[in-house]
């Protein structure tokens, strides 16, 4: 059974998902590492793709950007394909000095400002947290391969291009206010549909862009071929 936005039939798709916004990093993760590799989706250009690694059954889709975008997918997953788990690994602006590009952070929470999760099924709260299992085992297997992850809450943001003059510095406030060592725009979704739907949801983001110092950033080819150590330790749980 398809969807409006997916094309895979049932059991095409993995129960484990790693999910990059960019589709191009999806195809990326499936040529690199998947053995066996099957295209399950191309509508809309939102490449999935379906392999084995290390023996394991394991997919990789693209998101699409913004909470709206992962909000579909994510739930079409969880609801008409049973996948269990979503793993996101994306890019992140960093909001600490301590973060350097190419650092990695896992979010053990998400902030946001977004009215997603209350027009969807009345959440009234402004904070999710990503699943606790899926988490552990991403802390796991971050410390067999030796990787240094930043874990901690994250800002999941509407807005990519702020222009209310009053408040040039935004993100500080966010940062200050609500403890936050990064910024995206699709976790917040993601972790709440995976409550809803009694699934697992967490997100590795690799820092492509420091807010402090702005024009230090990676360069969007590297963005999508470039951020392995991530999608490495996303594998690992296998």
């Amino acid at each position: 059974m398809s969807t409006p936005h997916n094309g895979a039939k049932k059991g095409e798709i993995a129960k484990t998902v790693l999910m990059p916004g960019d589709p191009l990093r999806a195809k990326f993760i499936a040529e690199k590492y998947f053995d066996n590799v099957v295209q399950f989706n191309n509508i809309r250009a939102m490449s999935g793709y379906t392999g084995t690694y290390k023996g394991k059954p394991v997919s990789a889709m693209g998101s699409g950007m913004g909470i709206p975008s992962i909000g579909i997918y994510s739930f079409e997953l969880f609801t008409t394909y049973d996948v269990d788990n979503i793993i996101r690994v994306g890019s992140a602006g960093g909001y600490s000095e301590d973060l350097d590009l190419h650092d990695i952070v896992l979010a053990e929470e998400a902030y946001s400002e977004s009215t997603y999760a209350r027009y969807q099924s009345g959440f009234e709260g402004d904070v999710i947290k990503a699943s606790e299992s899926l988490t552990a085992k991403l802390k796991e297997s971050a410390n067999k391969l030796g990787a240094k992850i930043n874990i901690g809450r994250i800002h999941s943001s509407d807005i990519f291009y702020r222009t209310i003059k009053s408040e040039p510095d935004y993100w500080k406030k966010v940062r200050d206010e609500k403890n936050c060592l990064s910024v995206e725009m699709e976790s917040f979704g993601l972790f709440h549909n995976a409550s809803i739907t009694g699934k697992n949801a967490a997100c590795l983001l690799t820092i492509s862009d420091v807010l402090f110092d702005l024009g230090n950033e990676v360069p969007a080819e590297e963005r999508e071929n470039k951020f392995t150590a991530m999608m490495e330790i996303a594998l690992g749980i296998l």
